[in-house]
C-alpha cells in the first residue's frame, strides 16, 4: 500500500510520513475500486502501478479512468488482463476546449480481447468519438449496463441483440438513424435511452421487450411509431417529445402500467380519444385541429408552384390560393403551400435594424440578423408558411443555440428552429414555420433544456455539461409546470485573467427558470461539477461556496451556509425551493459576491475598436464602423485598396446591444435631417455579429479659403441600458464617462461647389425635378445635386445600372471629356428626365447604386426617401385633425 501511495503521487501534509497518503490510496482502493479519473495523469498512474504492484491491480473491480488521456490507447492494452473487473468507466468530459465546452475523450476503438472481461457487467464510455459499436463488447456474457451517449453512432450491430442480459442501455446524443431488428431480443432490458438521435423509423420487434419499464425516444425525427409498442406491457414512461410525430397508435391507452406519456413539440393534428383522456399524458406544443404540411415542402408540389425572385428594390409580392416560392434579394426564401391563402394576398416586406427601446435581447444573446417584418400582421394562414433566413454564424457554436425569435402580440418569444447548412456555399439559415406574419429575427442564445415537471418528479440535465442534474422529487408540485436549463461555461483561464488569481475558481453557470411564480413544494436537487482542478480529494470545505444571483445578475450572494451541501469526488449536491442563477465558486476571497458580480458583467462585454477612413477617390466619403477586436485586422485588409485614415482607436468594451454615437468636430459637419442623427450626432447600436458600419458623406460649414479643415470623430456612449449591471453604470458616470474615443479626419482643399450658384450648372439647365411621389417621397433637383458630388469616377458603371446604353455612356464621356463634374451632372440629370414620369424610378436609382458598389450613397438615398415619409405621414395627420377640429366647431 505504501508503494502504491508513492506510485501516486499522494504525500503526507506534514511531511513526517506517507500514513495521510496511505488512507487516500485505501480510499480510492476501498471493496477493490480504483478511481484514477479525478487526476489529469490517471493513464500513467494506472501503467505504473500495473508494472509495480500488477498482483494487486489485477484483483481491481470497479475501475474509473478519463478517455481524455494522452496514455489512454496505451492503457487500453493492459485493461483485459485485469479478469475480476466488473464495472469500467472510460469516459471523456474530463477537459474543456477554448469555449468551455467538456472535450469528447479520444476513444474510437477497443482492442479485440476485450472481450475476454467475463465479469464486466457496466461499461461507460460516454463522451466519446465512436462512430461504430466496437464488436468486441458484443462478446461481454456478463454486460448488464452500457453507457454509449455523446458519441457519434451512425447504427449498431445486426447481432447487437447477443448482450441478452442488457438491462440498461443509453445511446443519447449519437446519430444513429435505424435500430436492428435484433434489438427485440434484449428480453431484459428494462431502460431505454435513445433520445436525441436521427431515428426516422423503429422496428416492430422493439414490441418484444417486455421488461422495459421506460422508453426515451426523445429528440428524433420519427414521423410515427410502430403498434407494437402497445406489447410493452411493463412501461411506466415513454418519452415522445420532440419529435416529427403525426400520429400515435391509440393502443398505448391500453398499457396497464403506463404512468407518463410525453408527446409534447410534436406535429400532431389529432390525438385519439383515449389517449386524450389520460391524467398523465402531456401534449404541449402540438399543432391540434389545424392542418400541417410535412416538414419539407413536397418536391413535386414545390417544383410545379410559381418561383418568384423579388429584386433589392421591391418591397411586395403577392401570393395566391395556388400557392408559390418567394426568394428575396437578400437570400430570405418563402414557401406558400397550395391553399395556404384563400384569395389573392400582398405580402410587404422590410428589413432593418433593431430598435434598442423595441427588441429587448436576454442575457449572453447574440443578434445575428436584422429584423424581417412581414405584413399584413395577423392574418392567419391556412397552413403553414415556411422562412428561411440566412444569418451570421456564431462564435460560440458549442454552448449556443440559433433560433428564431418572433413578436407576438405584447413579446418576443422563440420558434422551433431548425439550422441548415447550404451545400454549395456552407452557409447557415435559419428554418421556421409560421401561421400568421409579424416581426422575426435570429439570435444565438444558451443551449436550453425543458422539461414538463408533473406531481411525480422528473430529471432534467443540461446537453451542453450532462455532469449537470435537477431532480424533482415525488411531490414537489401540485400541477404541471414548464422548467428550463441554461448553462454558460466558463473557462478556468477566464476567471483567472478577470479575477488576476489562480485562486479562483468557478464552475459553470446555471440558469434555472419556470412558467409559475410558485415556489416548489419540495426542495429541488441541483448536482453542479467541482471547479477545475477541485476533487473530493482535496477539497477544502472552507472555501466552497454556493452563490445565488438575481435575474439580472446584479447581486450575487452566498448562500452557502443556507443550503446543505453533499460531496462525491466530482460533484456538488444541494437543494433548492426558488429559480435563478446558480454559481459554484472556490477561493480564498472574502468577498465573493463582488468578485462574481465583476466576473459575470466581463463575460457579456466585448472588446471593440472604432475606425474612421476616408475613401481615396472622395474624401468626403467617411466610413465608420465599430468592430470587435478579433475582426479589425481583416477589415482593415479588406478596406485598403479603396480607403485610407488613421490607426483604430483604442480598445473599449461594450455590450450587445448597447447605443454609442459619432459626432463630428471642429469644423465637420453633417445633414442633420439624417432619420439616425439626434442632437447633430449619428447614433449607433452595437451588435457583435454585425458590421456596425455608416458611410456618410460629411461638409465643413466654415470657409476653408483653400486651406484643408483638420476636423475629428468623436464616440460617445448613449444612455445606459437597463440590463446593464449596476457596478458597471456606476462607473461609467462622471466628466469622462461618456467618451469612448476620438480619430482625426482630414478635409482637403475645397473645390466649387456645384450648386453654389443659381444659374446653368456647368452650362447645364434643367426645369426642377420631382422624382417619385408624395406618398413615398420625393427627390429632387437639390438632392440630385448632393448626390451627383458624391458619385465620382464611378459614374459609368452606375449609368449602365440605371440602363443608359454603352453608347449613351461613352457619348457623354465625349462630350464633356476632361471634366468629370459635366460627365456626372449630364449622366445623372439625363436618366432623371427620361424617368421623371415612372413612379418605381426612386426604387432603380437605389439599386443601381447597390449594384454599383455605392451602398452609401443607397443608404443616403433611401434616408431621403424615409424623412420625406415621414413628413407626408405628419402633414396628412395635421390635416386631418384640423379637418376634425373644423367640423367640430361647426357642429
Amino acid at each position: 500500500m505504501q508503494k502504491m501511495a508513492e506510485l501516486l503521487g499522494l504525500r503526507d501534509e506534514c511531511g513526517e510520513g506517507t500514513l495521510g497518503a496511505l488512507a487516500l490510496v485505501g480510499s480510492c482502493l476501498a471493496d477493490n475500486r480504483l478511481n484514477l479519473d479525478v487526476y489529469p495523469d490517471g493513464c500513467c498512474r494506472f501503467l505504473q502501478l500495473f508494472k509495480e504492484q500488477q498482483g494487486e491491480v489485477v484483483q481491481v473491480e470497479f475501475l474509473r479512468l478519463s478517455s481524455n488521456d494522452c496514455l489512454l490507447d496505451t492503457t487500453l492494452g493492459s485493461l483485459p488482463h485485469l479478469k475480476h473487473l466488473k464495472s469500467l468507466v472510460l469516459k471523456g468530459g474530463h477537459a474543456r476546449d477554448e469555449f468551455g465546452s467538456y472535450q469528447h475523450g479520444s476513444l474510437t476503438s477497443l482492442p479485440p480481447d476485450f472481450g475476454n472481461l467475463s465479469c464486466l457487467t457496466h461499461l461507460d464510455l460516454s463522451f466519446n468519438r465512436l462512430s461504430t459499436l466496437p464488436s468486441c463488447i458484443l462478446h461481454l456474457p456478463s454486460l448488464h449496463v452500457l453507457l454509449v451517449s455523446h458519441n457519434s453512432l451512425v447504427t449498431l450491430p445486426e447481432d447487437f441483440g447477443r448482450l441478452s442480459k442488457l438491462t440498461f442501455f443509453s445511446a443519447m446524443k449519437n446519430l444513429l438513424k435505424d435500430l436492428p431488428q435484433s434489438i427485440g431480443e434484449l428480453s431484459m432490458l428494462q431502460n431505454l435511452d435513445l433520445s436525441e438521435n436521427a431515428l426516422e423509423l423503429l422496428p416492430e420487434q422493439i414490441g418484444n421487450l417486455h421488461n422495459c419499464t421506460e422508453l426515451d425516444l426523445s429528440g428524433n425525427c420519427l414521423l410515427s411509431i410502430p403498434d407494437s409498442l402497445a406489447n410493452l406491457k411493463s412501461l411506466r414512461r415513454l418519452h415522445l417529445h420532440s419529435n416529427l410525430l403525426v400520429t400515435v397508435p391509440a393502443s398505448l391507452a391500453s398499457l396497464p402500467n403506463l404512468s407518463r406519456l410525453d408527446l409534447q413539440n410534436n406535429r400532431l393534428r389529432a390525438i385519439p380519444a383515449e389517449i386524450q383522456t389520460l391524467p398523465f399524458v402531456h401534449i404541449r406544443g402540438n399543432p391540434l385541429g389545424k392542418t400541417e404540411p410535412s416538414l419539407q415542402p413536397d418536391i413535386a408540389t414545390a417544383r410545379r408552384l410559381e418561383r418568384l425572385f423579388i429584386s433589392s428594390g421591391e418591397g411586395s409580392f403577392t401570393v395566391t390560393s395556388e400557392g408559390c416560392n418567394v426568394v428575396l434579394a437578400c437570400g430570405i426564401r418563402f414557401y406558400f403551400p397550395p391553399g395556404a391563402a384563400s384569395d389573392p394576398l400582398q405580402i410587404h416586406f422590410r428589413s432593418f435594424t433593431p430598435d434598442l427601446q423595441w427588441v429587448k435581447l436576454r442575457h449572453h444573446d447574440v443578434l445575428l440578423s436584422r429584423v424581417l417584418e412581414l405584413q399584413p400582421h395577423g392574418v392567419q394562414f391556412q397552413q403553414e408558411v415556411q422562412i428561411w433566413m440566412p444569418y451570421i454564424s456564431p462564435q460560440t457554436p458549442h454552448q449556443h443555440e440559433v433560433v428564431v425569435r418572433t413578436f407576438n402580440e405584447q413579446s418576443w418569444s422563440d420558434l422551433k428552429t431548425r439550422v441548415i447548412q447550404r451545400r454549395k456555399s456552407k452557409k447557415c439559415v435559419a428554418h421556421c414555420c409560421v401561421l400568421h406574419f409579424s416581426w422575426f429575427l435570429v439570435v444565438s442564445r444558451l443551449v436550453q433544456n425543458e422539461c414538463e415537471v408533473p406531481a411525480e418528479g422528473t430529471l432534467l440535465f443540461s446537453s451542453v455539461d450532462p455532469n449537470i442534474k435537477v431532480i424533482f422529487p415525488p411531490g414537489v408540485t401540485k400541477e404541471p409546470r414548464s422548467v428550463k436549463l441554461q448553462v454558460l461555461p466558463v473557462s478556468a483561464e477566464e476567471i483567472q485573467e478577470i479575477t488576476a488569481s489562480a485562486e479562483c475558481r468557478a464552475s459553470p453557470l446555471l440558469y434555472l427558470s419556470q412558467d409559475s411564480t410558485v415556489d416548489f413544494l419540495k426542495p429541488v436537487r441541483i448536482q453542479l461539477p467541482l471547479p477545475p482542478g477541485v476533487t473530493g480529494l482535496n477539497l477544502d470545505r472552507s472555501r466552497l461556496h454556493i452563490l445565488h444571483g438575481d435575474l439580472e445578475g446584479q447581486t450575487w450572494n452566498d448562500i452557502t451556509s443556507e443550503v446543505v451541501l453533499e460531496f462525491t469526488h466530482l460533484y456538488a449536491v444541494f437543494e433548492v425551493t426558488h429559480f435563478s442563477w446558480y454559481w459554484l465558486w472556490y477561493t480564498t476571497k472574502t468577498y465573493i459576491g463582488g468578485i462574481a458580480k465583476k466576473v459575470y458583467e466581463r463575460l457579456r462585454l466585448y472588446q471593440v475598436n472604432f475606425i474612421a477612413l476616408q475613401r481615396k477617390k472622395d474624401p468626403e466619403q467617411v466610413l465608420l464602423q465599430c468592430v470587435p477586436k478579433h475582426k479589425v485586422d481583416p477589415v482593415l485588409k479588406k478596406l485598403q485598396d479603396r480607403y485610407r485614415g488613421p490607426e483604430p482607436s483604442d480598445m473599449v468594451e461594450m455590450f450587445e446591444g448597447e447605443q454609442f454615437f459619432a459626432a463630428f468636430e471642429r469644423g465637420i459637419s453633417i445633414d442633420m435631417d439624417r432619420p439616425d442623427c439626434v442632437d447633430g450626432r449619428l447614433s449607433f447600436i452595437f451588435y457583435s455579429h454585425l458590421k456596425n458600419m455608416k458611410e456618410i458623406y460629411v461638409t465643413s460649414p466654415v470657409d476653408r479659403k483653400g486651406q484643408a479643415v483638420k476636423g475629428q470623430v468623436s464616440f460617445y456612449r448613449g444612455a445606459v441600458p437597463d440590463s446593464i449591471p449596476e457596478d458597471a453604470s456606476r462607473r461609467r458616470k462622471g466628466p469622462d464617462s461618456l467618451w469612448l474615443a476620438t480619430l482625426p479626419i482630414k478635409l482637403p482643399q475645397l473645390k466649387p461647389r456645384w450648386d453654389e450658384n443659381p444659374g446653368p450648372l456647368y452650362g447645364f439647365s434643367f426645369p426642377p425635378l420631382n422624382l417619385g411621389n408624395a406618398e413615398t417621397g420625393y427627390l429632387t433637383q437639390a438632392n440630385l445635386l448632393s448626390i451627383a458630388r458624391r458619385v465620382g469616377a464611378d459614374w459609368q458603371s452606375i449609368g449602365l445600372n440605371l440602363g443608359l446604353t454603352y453608347q449613351q455612356i461613352e457619348r457623354i464621356g465625349y462630350n464633356n471629356r476632361e471634366d468629370l463634374n459635366k460627365q456626372i451632372l449630364d449622366m445623372l440629370f439625363s436618366w432623371a428626365q427620361q424617368n421623371s414620369e415612372d413612379p418605381g424610378c426612386v426604387s432603380k436609382l437605389i439599386r443601381a447604386m447597390k449594384e454599383s458598389g455605392r451602398q452609401d450613397i443607397a443608404d443616403e438615398v433611401e434616408a431621403i426617401i424615409e424623412l420625406g415619409r415621414q413628413k407626408y405621414s405628419d402633414s396628412i395627420r395635421r390635416v386631418g385633425l384640423e379637418q376634425e377640429s373644423s367640423t367640430e366647431d361647426s357642429a
